[in-house]
């Protein structure tokens, strides 16, 4: 049994039927004798350039163990696949039961849109705090003018 990492990128315009796809895949993968070791949905990203119009893919990660020989049937049943616009079959000597790259990369993305998302809400507030302190300000300045003005009429 030889092992491999496989990288499916998927049509963007079909990420609502991604489940669908990896079930179909997994079972392919079982017909042909494939184990799945891992899986990781990495989810849509930006493409280092355009494939088929597309600006964007939705990554799938499988490390997988099986027949060097029936690899070459499942590249042939993926390949005019709707879903699938570019693959990859490489072959590793272990795989590392580590996150891949992709993912962390991905996850911490993610944490730092919240994180930012966090931080301008922050901004937000205290811009309003802000605000409110200067209407207190120009509003005491306005009192001390008018209390001053008063004064001056009475002398």
């Amino acid at each position: 049994m030889k092992k491999y990492e496989t990288v499916i990128i998927l049509n963007p315009n079909l990420s609502s039927k991604v489940e669908t796809f990896i079930k179909e895949f997994k079972k392919l993968l079982k017909q042909h004798s494939f184990s799945i070791n891992k899986m990781e949905d990495i989810g849509r990203r930006q493409l280092s350039y355009s494939i088929n119009n597309h600006n964007k893919g939705h990554y799938l990660i499988f490390n997988i163990e099986g027949d060097p020989l029936q690899l070459i049937n499942i590249e042939n049943k993926i390949k005019y696949n709707e879903y699938i616009i570019r693959h990859l079959f490489i072959s590793v000597k272990e795989h590392s039961g580590e996150d891949s790259q992709l993912l962390i990369d991905s996850k911490n993305k993610k944490s730092d849109s919240e994180d930012t998302k966090e931080e301008g809400d922050e901004k937000k507030e205290s811009n309003i705090k802000k605000t409110k302190k200067e209407e207190e300000q120009e509003n005491s300045d306005e009192i001390t003018k008018e209390e001053s003005k008063e004064e001056e009429k009475d002398e």
